[in-house]
């Protein structure tokens, strides 16, 4: 980032794991952040000293997470100073100093340990994410990944300084002190993590359902490192993945990863791919939606089948179960190119039964088979924020961290095949029963002489309040219809998660009546209209 379009932040040059690779171009450098467990390549153009630069910083970043990070620098610095004078008296003096600032290290340790609670318990309170910032004594050793060092240290032994402080840093005189003109988030580590995740994202966290434990589905969230990404220069930059923040640093796989079906939802997660240096095929049943993404850098495959033979991991996102099973079992279809070790992830929204059957077919072929339908529409899927349902194969699942972290914020895995195809349909029932209401009391706003705007402006101050219903109320009130998603398929999930409700004879009466609106709605030709020209059925 630029100075002044991210605040800027302390941090200390450490030498990298041995596993991770030093980007290419412009010569960068290592950097652990000062009050977090955040580590990035920083250009070398975007560092500067400590000292020179200290009240600068102070000035323009007041935020109480600063203060403790520049807090943490401080303490580090006088350790260091302390080391260095302890060097020059005799060896008795030596030791009697060392034992004396073990002391304080130990008390330093307990007070950031209460501060560090302390803070946690009110950013989880104000953010509902709850953020941890690490002891300013404890430093990285290169070949752990914070991930992993955290999950090392027992909570009781968080925050206290290692024994062995040399921790690879480069020594004072030879500049260590820099400041990264970028924002870095640190985030609280779970304890109940047991799997370390590489190229982690902060603001991305995966969520592995238990699916044995009855009384409660229990998550783990793991939190994810800087998400550095190339340019075409073949400079190093950190890419913000929303508006408001560096959203971290991907690497993304090297596996070869290919996309059928370039509609609302897969064009946004294509463009993601790539902008995060994944390397892509696409193919789509209109040859020219591929265009635009070939000259982003995309391949391009003329048949599904050829897409699959020529790419390790292949995603899919089209229409509905019919779609799904031609793209597989079609002529050129995506069986014809799954062979053993071949991966097939399946984007779309249907219903069990068809994701079952697709998955039967793709591992009897040798292949390895994910459903991960996604919530959200095409606005989120350019922005990179859509949720993630995924189940089936789970080491599967774990190969597409970087790719689901590019397209998603969050995701989530199920268990079992058909999981998350149940999940799906039952997310986006009642999101178009919603959607069906919200239309349905507009309409009855106007009929009976009140300002629908007034209504909006109602719903706005109260607990239905949300970022849905306010869009879609503002579309409706300005007559836009534009698709952000498709009201025939929100007709089709809700006539899916009926089927759902029927398969088990559990009555679903209000997805029954939305339903009803919709076929309605598609009657009057609003199909390829966005979902909220449920609003025209209701019409007189």
């Amino acid at each position: 980032g630029k100075l002044g379009r991210y605040p800027p932040w302390p941090g200390k040059i450490v030498n990298p794991p041995k596993d991770l690779k030093k980007p290419r171009g412009k010569k960068c450098f290592f950097v652990k952040f000062f009050g977090t467990e955040d580590h990035a390549w920083i250009k070398v153009e975007q560092l500067k000293p400590y000292h020179a630069h200290k009240e600068e910083m102070i000035k323009i970043n007041k935020g109480k997470r600063f203060q403790q990070a520049v807090d943490a620098v401080e303490e580090f610095l006088r350790k260091t100073k302390g080391k260095d004078q302890a060097s020059s008296h005799n060896s008795s003096e030596e030791k009697n100093r060392r034992n004396s600032s073990e002391e304080r290290g130990k008390q330093s340790a307990g007070e950031e340990k209460r501060k560090a609670s302390l803070s946690e318990g009110k950013l989880k309170k104000g953010t509902g994410e709850g953020k941890k910032r690490v002891s300013s004594v404890s430093s990285e050793r290169g070949s752990k990944s914070p991930l992993k060092r955290a999950q090392d240290q027992s909570p009781r032994k968080r925050g206290r300084p290692p024994k062995d402080e040399k921790d690879l840093t480069i020594p004072e005189s030879s500049t260590v002190k820099r400041v990264m003109t970028g924002t870095v988030a640190g985030f609280k580590w779970p304890p109940s993590v047991s799997e370390p995740v590489k190229d982690s994202d902060p603001h991305f966290h995966h969520f592995l359902l238990s699916q044995t434990e009855k009384p409660a589905v229990c998550y783990q969230a793991i939190t994810k490192k800087l998400k550095v990404c190339e340019e075409e220069t073949g400079s190093t930059s950190i890419q913000a993945a929303d508006s408001t923040a560096v959203n971290g640093s991907i690497t993304p796989t090297d596996k070869k990863i290919g996309f059928l079906g370039l509609g609302l939802m897969g064009s946004g997660i294509v463009s993601n791919l790539l902008k995060m240096g994944h390397t892509v095929t696409v193919w789509n049943r209109t040859a020219e939606k591929c265009d635009l993404f070939i000259q982003e850098g995309a391949r391009l495959g003329r048949t599904p089948a050829e897409v699959v033979s020529t790419c390790d991991i292949t995603f899919a996102c089209v229409s509905d179960p019919k779609a799904a099973k031609d793209l597989v079992l079609g002529p050129s279809g995506v069986l014809q190119g799954i062979r053993p070790g071949k991966c097939y992830v399946d984007m779309s929204t249907v219903d069990a039964d068809t994701v079952t059957e697709l998955a039967q077919v793709i591992v009897s072929r040798g292949g390895r088979f994910l459903e991960a339908p996604v919530s959200g529409n095409q606005q989120l899927s350019n922005d990179g924020m859509l949720v993630i349902l995924a189940a089936g194969d789970k080491d599967l699942y774990e190969d597409c961290s970087s790719c689901f972290q590019a397209m998603g914020k969050t995701s989530f895995f199920l268990g079992e095949v058909g999981n998350a195809a149940k999940m799906m349909l039952i997310v986006n029932m009642v999101q178009g029963s919603f959607m069906a209401t919200i239309a349905e009391g507009l309409t009855l706003a106007q009929v009976t002489g009140q300002s629908q705007q007034t209504l909006l402006d109602i719903l706005n101050q109260g607990q239905l309040a949300s970022i849905f219903l306010d869009q879609k109320c503002q579309n409706i009130l300005q007559g836009n219809f534009k698709p952000d998603f498709y009201l025939k398929y929100i007709q089709k999930d809700l006539r899916l998660a009926i089927a759902l409700g029927d398969s088990v004879n559990h009555p679903t009466p209000m997805a029954a009546a939305a339903n009803e609106v919709y076929k309605r709605a598609k009657a009057l030709d609003q199909s390829d209209n966005d979902m909220s020209a449920v609003y025209r059925a209701y019409i007189h």
